[in-house]
């Protein structure tokens, strides 16, 4: 099974995508920047470079037994994902 959530930062596509047999990603503008296997939950960490060159930490967390959920925070700062 395949879960997928994308969200915008500024003018970058933030993707985190969750799979059963190859892990949680993420990905800041179709580059690879966190990989992990986890079975009940997993963070992921990244970075992004807003439109004024500052870097900006990513946190993502993926958890929960029947449906899994994702929150991104940027900066501290909760992002709104979309689950496609």
């Amino acid at each position: 099974m395949k879960s997928e959530w994308i969200g915008k930062y500024e003018n970058s596509e933030i993707r985190v995508v969750n799979t059963w047999f190859n892990g949680e990603m993420l990905f800041v503008n179709d580059n690879l920047q966190d990989k992990k296997y986890g079975f009940t939950g997993s963070n992921l960490t990244g970075h992004i470079t807003n439109e004024k060159g500052e870097r900006k930490e990513i946190k993502v967390t993926l958890g929960g037994y029947f449906n899994i959920n994702c929150i991104v925070f940027v900066d501290n700062k909760i992002l709104t994902i979309k689950k496609i």
